[in-house]
């Protein structure tokens, strides 16, 4: 095992597939320049070259749309989008063009691409460098929507996206970039995309979350034991394709679910979450997320937005009355 950050996992997933797979390639702003806003492109260009390592102009909008085509000339494109927030510019490529292309060509044509696109707060980066918009593609046919909460993860759902025939919207949190962790490089394998992981066993109710909240949602956990309950806490990884049977089974033997999430909790994909296992389980259900106001710039401000461990554990004891 070697420990190192979210960012580097995600730069040595890229770095394997580029050297298994010549198809490989990555465009977007300053990649060779820069390296990537946390070092996640650090010396690739040195390695494999500015036509596999491309710096393009910023044009989110151009760099999506060369992306979806050339996934349809047969190569496996991974377009940088920095922020989720500017993604915005570029999503009738995406949604209109590439995750209707299969559909529409009758499964003649298909399109392999990763589009990363950070989401989250990082810490007074302010409204337009903090949203969560993930349910907007988990909600487009099409999509295959990731999220990472491991530096482990953050390498091998990399690279099981980087694999996959389909348009992956690949979603790290910025807030994770420098968090540390264990990567085994002798296991070259992908975290495989739909299967959630449990984090932590439990007993008296299921806690669903993804990204950065999947660690305030342990802490929660460890809250919860302290008071003698036991909370069982799942990392979905995948938001679309999302592991129905893993959230359903373990739903069923603790009788409750709360789905928490960083994004905004109006139309987040927490409400599709609890809806499902309430129609199908009919156990109590209830969701926590953001509120539906711009992220504010001021740090006390956005740490009160924050879904913090002490109103996880909270909310479950309101669910455990």
């Amino acid at each position: 095992m070697t420990e190192m950050t979210y960012a580097q996992a995600a730069r040595l997933g890229l770095q394997e597939e580029m050297a298994r797979d010549p198809k490989v390639w990555a465009l977007g702003e300053d990649l060779g320049y820069e390296g990537g806003m946390a070092g996640q492109y650090s010396d690739l260009q040195a390695e494999f070259g500015p036509n596999r390592i491309v710096d393009t102009p910023i044009s989110e909008n151009t760099i999506m749309g060369a992306a979806v085509g050339a996934a349809l000339a047969g190569t496996r494109p991974v377009a940088e989008m920095r922020f989720s927030d500017f993604a915005m510019c570029s999503v009738s490529e995406l949604v209109n063009q590439g995750a209707k292309a299969r559909y529409m060509f009758g499964g003649q044509a298909r399109v392999p691409m990763v589009a990363r696109m950070p989401i989250g707060i990082r810490g007074g980066i302010a409204a337009q460098h903090s949203q969560s918009p993930e349910a907007w593609y988990a909600h487009t046919p099409g999509l295959v929507v990731v999220t990472p909460a491991t530096p482990a993860d953050n390498r091998g759902l990399l690279k099981a996206s980087i694999r996959c025939d389909d348009p992956v919207v690949y979603m790290e949190h910025k807030g994770l970039w420098g968090m540390l962790g264990e990567v085994d490089e002798n296991d070259q394998e992908p975290v495989p995309l739909g299967v959630a992981a449990t984090v932590r066993a439990g007993s008296d109710i299921t806690i669903v979350s993804w990204a950065a909240q999947v660690g305030v949602a342990a802490e929660a956990a460890d809250l919860l034991a302290a008071d003698g309950m036991s909370a069982e806490v799942i990392d979905l990884r995948t938001l679309y394709p999302w592991d129905r049977e893993t959230v359903m089974a373990s739903a069923a033997r603790t009788g409750r679910l709360l789905v928490v999430h960083e994004a905004v909790r109006v139309g987040g994909f927490g409400g599709e979450v609890a809806a499902e296992v309430a129609e199908t389980l009919g156990v109590p259900v209830a969701r926590l997320g953001g509120e539906r106001i711009p992220i504010p710039f001021s740090i006390p401000l956005e740490e009160a937005y924050k879904i913090k461990a002490e109103r996880i554990a909270g909310r479950v004891k309101e669910m455990l009355a």
